[in-house]
């Protein structure tokens, strides 16, 4: 048997906390001539790692064959692009930041949050691994660098004197399985008084709202508190401050500077995040033995749905392509004879088929034109968007549904 280590501690993995079974890349959605090849898949088990608390994924897929060209394009959504616009407001107003700073963004995706601080005068460099994204912010007039982050490139960066006075990176962190040579990175690319922000979905969140489907192969970690805490200790930052947001069924965003730096205080609501989680026990098995039955029990609530609504002659389609939608049809086993089709507001995942489960991938007015009688929300966590846009559905009897954490007809 197959023993893994954890990417932080280097510890062995036993700990289960979620198995998922097998599945394809979650992003590698399929051309119409590839249907007929098969697809790599790869078993999705998350482990535990019992001395540092770290969620994670084995590194099955190495991160060059994932995100050197990719579907997702920040931009599509405008939930996230107000979440950035109001990101950059506030560290404006917060830290001063201006034009005499500079901004570094890792994994700075289409420009979808580096254009705003460019419109306030203020100097940025985006660092985005996937080309064919990092050109559509070259084509906003972002400087944009086509590369993985890692401590070589950020010593080249230390090398040219653009250390950055604010580093920043939303959902990335998550995204790295070389997790030591990443934070190790963001402390030689900071600047002695600067600052770094990470996002990342907050494990706790995942486990008490059920949000398994955010477990896919291009996550390979996810984050408590207290685990990535341990993680940017180890490389010399400190984390000062602490915020609780809403995005991606509820993330954190860190705040941190170098340990030497003593400008900044650490924040109560560090030390009030910390106790929680310390009073969760999130640092004893127990916290995550029973999430393995609940995933399992959602799966049959699905089903159960899906077959019910098949049974009477209803019609279903998705709505959204994301990663996470692709883990829970993968896993519950949903094709084509459940959801006719999903759609998506990208043009870069229109017309192409969902990895696994082969399902079509239309633009957002075919639903119009085929008037289903149940709309399955993939990316739930932007159902509040989805369910404003998709208003008129009602007008012939359609419902809007969602899958996690409870299979749920929304009102």
């Amino acid at each position: 048997m197959t023993t893994f280590s954890c990417r932080f501690c280097d510890t062995p993995l036993h700990h289960v906390v979620a198995d998922l079974g097998s599945s394809p890349l979650s992003n590698s959605y399929l051309k119409p001539e590839q249907l007929q090849q098969a697809e790599p898949i790869y078993p999705l088990c998350a482990y535990l790692c019992e001395q540092c608390l770290l969620v994670q994924l084995p590194e099955f897929e190495k991160p060059e064959a994932i995100f050197s060209d990719y579907a997702y394009f920040s931009s599509f959504s405008d939930s996230w692009l107000d979440h950035a616009r109001r990101y950059v407001e506030m560290m404006i107003e917060r830290f001063g930041i201006s034009e005499r700073h500079h901004v570094v963004e890792i994994a700075s995706n289409d420009g979808y949050l580096l254009r705003f601080f460019k419109e306030r005068g203020v100097p940025v460099l985006g660092i985005e691994p996937a080309a064919n994204v990092a050109e559509a912010a070259r084509e906003l007039g972002i400087e944009t660098r086509v590369e993985f982050f890692g401590t070589e490139n950020a010593r080249a960066l230390a090398a040219e004197g653009r250390q950055a006075d604010l580093l920043l990176g939303n959902n990335v962190l998550a995204h790295t399985p070389r997790l030591n040579d990443f934070v190790a990175g963001l402390a030689i690319a900071l600047a002695e008084r600067g600052i770094v922000t990470m996002e990342f979905p907050h494990l706790v969140r995942l486990i008490a709202e059920n949000q398994f489907d955010t477990i896919y192969h291009e996550h390979f970690s996810y984050f408590s508190f207290l685990a990535v805490d341990r993680v940017f200790s180890a490389h010399g930052l400190r984390i000062f401050d602490v915020e609780e947001l809403p995005t991606h069924g509820g993330s954190l965003r860190v705040f941190a500077r170098h340990e030497s730096d003593d400008s900044r205080q650490v924040s109560e609501r560090v030390r009030e995040l910390e106790a929680r989680e310390k009073a969760l026990r999130l640092e004893g098995l127990d916290y995550y033995r029973d999430f393995g039955e609940q995933i399992r029990e959602t799966k049959r609530k699905l089903l159960d749905f899906l077959i019910a609504a098949k049974r009477a002659g209803k019609r279903i389609a998705g709505y959204g392509a994301p990663a996470k939608g692709n883990t829970l049809l993968n896993y519950c086993g949903v094709r084509t004879d459940f959801l006719d089709y999903t759609v998506d507001r990208s043009p870069h995942k229109q017309g192409c088929y969902l990895p696994g489960t082969r399902i079509p991938i239309h633009a957002p007015d075919h639903i119009r034109d085929t008037r289903p009688d149940y709309l399955l929300i993939l990316p739930w966590n932007l159902r509040e968007e989805i369910m404003e846009q998709m208003a008129d559905v009602r007008d012939w009897g359609c419902e809007l549904v969602v899958a996690i954490p409870e299979v749920t007809v929304l009102s």
